[in-house]
């Protein structure tokens, strides 16, 4: 039997929201900017990230509730309930949480971040860097190439 994976978070999230109930849904519906501290031991892979930078955090929702598998859309009780898988709810088997921001600032072991709607103390899992359109539901160019055999 294969062993489960093991996230050890790289950084955590330090803002100004400290009350999951107080945060916007989406980092795009009014949510500040926040510091994400990088832990020592991942200081170095910060090398190449500079300020105006668009980057994807992932983050483990650290307060989510583990055991739901359907919500209803936006917590709106008029809509009809849906899976998790089929939202963006924080609620969820695996509560990883998705982010595309931009770098305001670099400092040292830390980076000046925003939008993002995660609260006060979320751990940080990965950073990457985000790909043209990707977001945006558009498939990198280098995909389309790749497929039509037109690329490397």
């Amino acid at each position: 039997m294969r062993e489960a994976p093991l996230l050890k978070p790289i950084g955590v999230i330090r803002s100004e929201l400290k009350d999951r109930s107080k945060a916007p849904k989406q980092g795009s519906e009014g949510a500040p900017d926040a510091w994400l501290e990088v832990h020592p031991f991942a200081v170095k892979a910060l090398d190449g990230i500079a300020a105006g930078d668009e980057i994807i955090v992932l983050t483990w929702f650290h307060r989510a509730h583990r055991e739901v598998t359907k919500v209803h859309p936006r917590s709106d009780p008029k809509r009809r309930l849906m899976g998790v898988f089929a939202t963006r709810s924080p609620d969820r088997p695996n509560p990883i949480g998705l982010h595309e921001v931009t770098v305001r600032n670099v400092e040292k072991s830390r980076l000046r971040i925003g939008p993002i709607e995660a609260i006060d103390g979320t751990p940080v899992v990965d950073i990457k860097p985000v790909l043209c359109g990707w977001m945006a539901g558009q498939k990198p160019k280098s995909w389309r190439k790749a497929k039509s055999g037109k690329g490397s």
